[in-house]
């Protein structure tokens, strides 16, 4: 079975800092990766490399087969028309109401007429646990868990395969940080979606994922089930996963 996301041999620099080391990873459709890793280990950017927001340096991304690593025109379209993206912030835009917010990538997609876009962005909201009283209003009117709710809901709207997510619980009180995990599994059930997700936080990743992968310094560590996460020897993965002050990870103090 040909996987959904493969990447092969990714390298990308800034300069002389090396974050993306020859990255090798692959998750199969309607599958759950989290990819775990320390701040500053490349998850972002890798994740931003897989989507296409950050140009690689070499190496191979091929999504549903296809070559996807340096694609312009009609293949970067098609391929954005496939993903939603859920950024760590949320990157909402301010002078935009919640609506415009949430259909403001699908409304290039199709053409909707104003009660089709009113109607779209209600029940994206709704599948994200908010109601249609809020349609109207703007980000800095919400919560910081509403804004993260969303969020999501623009990520979903065009019903995409593929969704990655940045970092989703970060500043969240651990019942809002519950809440998404829970509809971060709801809509992936939802919409058949492939889902990639970075975090280092434990508990998100072990909720949500189907399988889970380690980065550091750059390359993938440990690739497997999450039934085999606490159960693993590689000696990376248990320190991380045990917040381990000693171990291989070097903790800069």
């Amino acid at each position: 079975m040909t996987p959904k996301i493969k990447v092969q041999n990714l390298k990308k620099s800034f300069g002389t800092h090396h974050v993306l080391r020859g990255v090798d990873v692959e998750v199969d459709a309607g599958k759950s990766l989290v990819i775990l890793g320390g701040s500053g280990s490349g998850k972002s950017v890798l994740i931003k490399t897989i989507i296409g927001l950050v140009r690689p340096d070499s190496g191979e991304i091929l999504v549903d087969g296809i070559d996807t690593t340096y694609a312009k025109g009609k293949t970067r379209n098609e391929l954005l028309a496939k993903c939603g993206f859920l950024f760590q912030a949320g990157a909402l835009f301010d002078s935009l109401t919640v609506q415009e917010n949430i259909i403001f990538y699908a409304e290039n997609l199709k053409k909707l007429s104003n009660a089709e876009k009113s109607d779209l962005a209600e029940a994206k909201l709704n599948s994200v646990g908010l109601s249609g009283s809020v349609l109207n209003m703007f980000p800095s009117e919400l919560s910081g868990g509403m804004q993260k709710r969303v969020s999501l809901a623009r990520a979903i709207c065009a019903d995409p395969e593929i969704i990655f997510f940045d970092e989703p619980t970060t500043g969240l009180d651990p019942i809002m940080a519950n809440v998404i995990n829970d509809l971060i599994i709801k809509v992936r059930d939802e919409l058949g979606a492939t889902t990639v997700t970075i975090t280092h936080d434990m508990h998100s990743a072990l909720t949500i994922a189907t399988e889970v992968a380690m980065l550091y310094e750059g390359k993938i560590l440990w690739h497997g089930p999450k039934k085999d996460v606490i159960k693993s020897k590689n000696e990376y993965l248990h320190q991380f996963i045990n917040g381990l002050v000693d171990g291989p990870i070097s903790v800069n103090v």
